[in-house]
Order: structure tokens, then sequence, then C-alpha cells
């Protein structure tokens, strides 16, 4: 697919937590990738996994991802012993990768895996490879399965252009040191740790700090990304953490200024009552950071999907960072859009067959319910789904790279943004072809340009029935769109779906591709 859209990997693979940075190809001199590390939900019943999985993509292809392979495995110790009889390792949280030069120009990366482990919390690992293998470099001597080191939960590395290198960490409570570039991983000889960098949730009404730190430096300037509690009807909605914020100092461990809020994985939108309202998932967690790619700036960050915090999947936005340089200038950084784009920043293409599941508009008749870690949805919601046996085989191919959109009840919304209609515009008969599986009661689906209300600037385009009477199995609705024949550039598309039997599924939504007849 030229245009996969967002989530940007293939829909079956679920990297949160992810740390995107652009290294030079070691196997192509000269030629740069973006590399995305995270943690890895495959567990289903609780956060991350055992291993680290690496994905990466040319910086002039961002819409292929290729899977490198896993790079980390915590299961033995300093002498090579399994930690337990079965060979079961370490559950391996949000991590972070620095990379230092010595004086050859030989470059050493250095994972921080944020293993929750006793005793292994503070576990480095280095490669000479942005891809590793990556192998244990912090063991502790006198324990060979512990490790030694200051950095705890969800931390992140800096190394400054002068090869200082700095830490940052915690949970609701944020911390600062400068490590020591002999082990990177201790606190240097002679400095102090940050006790408070930023105030945390429970500390100021501002920065309300609760974890995921990440650390950039941007010209002259530092930039701290972490994931900020917001305060009850900040925004006109409901606390949260699940939006990335930052803040910008004149140096590497403060005094901080805080900045604002890069992205809102609510997908923070306005009903047509004038409300704001969570527009996708209503709350979770999220953890990501920002990088500078070719000339264009990026938010990366995560979704949830399905009824708990267990399947989470790689979001990406554009936005725009701006630099005042000097002492006590600004670090400006705009708020991205939560979309259905990913990289195709010029829109999707309609002409490409697309999961339901890059939705990034789901309503249903009433506000879903969050109680950690289950959400209880009153319409549609995005499945989690994890593919099939040949995912590695073709990771991209629709049978594989698909989230089907469930439990669409009457009074509930669908919706993409963007998708880009140049190649239909002008042309006659265009039509959408949409794949579904009934669910055995009447209803009906309303088809929508640009808003769902006609009110907001929404056009009706069509109005499809399903039947109570069709079979329980996948079926491909045609539906003619000749409202859609002078629209170009870019705009959404919303589902709408209406019946009279109340609070159970009209249909699931599989997947859809436009045509022109």
């Amino acid at each position: 697919m030229a245009t996969p859209g967002n989530p940007y990997l293939p829909l079956w693979e679920h990297i949160p937590d992810g740390e995107p940075y652009v290294f030079e190809d070691p196997d192509q001199p000269g030629k740069y990738r973006a590399y995305i590390y995270g943690s890895h939900d495959v567990l289903q019943t609780e956060y991350c996994g055992y291993d680290f999985v690496l994905w990466s993509a040319s910086v002039d292809s961002l819409n292929v991802w290729r899977y490198e392979g896993v790079i980390l495995v915590v299961d033995k110790n300093a002498k090579g012993e399994y930690f337990h009889p079965d060979g079961q390792g370490d559950i391996l949280y949000a991590p972070d990768v620095a990379v230092t030069v010595d004086g050859t120009g030989k470059k050493t990366y250095y994972l921080y895996p944020n293993d929750q482990a006793m005793g292994r919390n503070s576990l480095v690992a280095k490669s000479d490879r942005p891809d590793g293998p990556f192998e244990i470099c912090n063991w502790d001597p006198a324990n060979p399965d512990q490790t030694k080191g200051v950095l705890t939960f969800d931390p992140a590395v800096l190394v400054d252009d002068d090869g200082r290198v700095y830490g940052y960490w915690g949970f609701e409570h944020s911390y600062g040191a400068e490590l020591d570039p002999a082990d990177m991983a201790n606190v240097k000889p002679g400095a102090k740790i940050v006790d408070g960098m930023i105030p945390g949730r429970h500390e100021d009404d501002v920065f309300r700090f609760f974890e995921a730190s990440s650390i950039r430096k941007i010209e002259d300037k530092y930039v701290f990304i972490y994931s900020r509690w917001t305060k009850d009807g900040e925004f006109g909605l409901h606390d949260t953490n699940y939006t990335l914020a930052y803040a910008y100092s004149d140096a590497p461990l403060g005094p901080w200024t805080f900045g604002g809020t890069i992205i809102d994985a609510r997908g923070r939108e306005v009903n047509e009552n004038g409300e704001t309202i969570a527009s996708a998932t209503i709350s979770g967690n999220t953890h990501g950071s920002i990088c500078k790619i070719k000339d264009q700036w990026y938010v990366f960050y995560h979704r949830q999907t399905g009824t708990n915090e267990f399947a989470r999947q790689p979001m990406v936005a554009p936005i725009d960072v701006k630099v005042e340089p000097g002492p006590g200038g600004k670090v400006v950084i705009s708020e991205g859009e939560y979309t259905s784009e990913g990289f195709a920043l010029d829109g999707l293409d309609p002409l490409e067959r697309h999961s339901a599941g890059i939705a990034c508009w789901y309503t249903g008749p009433k506000v879903a319910e969050h109680a950690w870690p289950e959400k209880t949805y009153f319409g549609s919601y995005v499945a989690a789904a994890h593919g099939t046996p040949s995912n590695f085989d073709a990771p991209y191919d629709i049978k594989n790279n698909t989230n089907p959109v469930i439990f669409n009840t009457d009074g509930s919304i669908v919706g993409y943004k963007y998708f880009n209609f140049n190649k239909m515009c002008g042309k006659s008969n265009p039509q959408l072809l949409l794949r579904l599986i009934p669910a055995g009661i009447d209803g009906t689906i309303q088809v929508m340009l640009d808003r769902p209300w006609e009110s907001q600037g929404g056009t009706l385009l069509a109005t499809v029935d399903v039947k109570s009477g069709w079979r329980e199995r996948s079926r491909e609705l045609k539906i003619d769109l000749p409202g859609l024949e002078k629209s170009s550039g870019k705009h959404a598309i919303y589902f709408k779906f209406f019946s009279d039997t109340k609070e159970q599924s009209i249909c699931t939504l599989q997947d859809f591709v436009f045509r022109n007849k």
C-alpha cells in the first residue's frame, strides 16, 4: 500500500511507548532510516511483553516500514543462567535509546528497556548497530542477577553536543541527573539528582507530570516531552493521562517552562451542539516523543484498541516546531491532529482498500465509560486484532493489516480524516465498496463528506440499508456516490448508523475502497 494510514505499522503489530529516532543505515552508509523503539503489547492481559522488536523505514519512504526483528530479551543473568526454570524473561516496558560517538567516529547505541524486575530496574544494554542485537552492559559485579544504575521508571537519555550525558525518569514525580559517560547508567561523580525536576500531577496545576519522560535538544533548547495528567474539565473533558505535553529550558536540567499539549489521543472534537467531545477512545495512557524526519517534524504516540489497555498501536501526526534562539527564548510546538492519515500528509489514496480500523472518529449514542483498565462502549469502537500466521509474509495485506470496527449501534459515528479525492475528481459514477458483516437487525448507514452533520457543513453522499434477513457473514455493499464527482483535495468521510432497534450492533465494518464504475 502507498498510504496504509494511521496506525502506521501493520495493524496486527502493537508497539506502544515509541521513541522515534533517525540513524544512519548501518548497511547503507550515507542513507538514513527512521527507527521506532517501543514496548511490545503481546501479552494481551497486561501491558507490554517479554521482548523488544524493532521496525524501521527509509526517511524517503515513511509509508513502508520494515520489521527488523527481536533486539532484546532479558532472560539470563550475567553468568548466562536463566532467571526462571521455564526460561521466561522479564517484561520490558517503555524504553529509550541514546548514541555516543568516540574519537574514531565509532557509534555505540545504548538501549534503556525500563525492566521492572526487582534488581534490574536500571538495566542498560548496548550495541554497535541501531537495530541490535543489544547486550546488557551494567551488571552489578556483586550480584549477577542485578544491574547498577540510577534510571528507573520510563527512562530517557540525552547525549549533549559536548558529550555530557543526562538522564530523566519518574512516575508522578520527575527526576533528572547528569550521568557518567563511562557507564551511561550511574550519576556522574560529583553530580546530584534533581528531585522534582518538573512538578507532578499532584504537585501543581500546570505541568502535572505523570510519566513517559522523553528528551530532545532542538537548536539551543532542551525540550522535555511527557505524559501529562490533565485537570478535570480541562479542554471541556474529564481528566486523563491520554495526552503528551512539553516543557522547555535553556539548560538540560531546567528550570523549565511549560509549553503546552502536543497531542490529545482522545481526538478532541466538537459535536453538533457545539460541545467538546472525545471522538476516539475516551481515556487510556499514551507515551511517545517528537522527531524531525527530513524537513518535517512529527509527534509519535500510541492509541488504545479493544476494551482494555493491552493492545496499543503506534500513531503519528505532523507538527510545527519553532525555536526562538538565545537565553529565555521560547519553543512553540503546534498540537497535532488525531487523524487516519499517518505519513500520508496529502491524504489517503481512496483507490486503495483500507481497513475500517484506521478510523480516527468512533463515537456512540452516549459517552463510553473508562474504569482502568477496562472501557465500556455504547457504540462504535476499534476492536483489537492480531492478524494471521502470515503476518510477516504479507504485513500490509488486508487479510492481516486490519482491525474491525464493531458494535455500530443506532447513533454511532465512524470517521476518517482525510482522503485525497484528486484521482476521482471529474470522473463519472464514483462508488464506495464497503465490506461489512450484518448483525441481524435492520439499520441504515449514511455516508457523509467533510463533517458528520449538515449543520457543520457536512454533505450527505448516500444512504444504504442493512437488512435483518441478511446472513451474518461478510458481504460487500456497492454504494453510488454522485455527490463526490466534483470533490477534489482532502476530505473526511463519515459513516452514521441508524436503527429502530437500540443498543444492538447493526453490523461490523471490515474495510472499504472507492472507485469509478
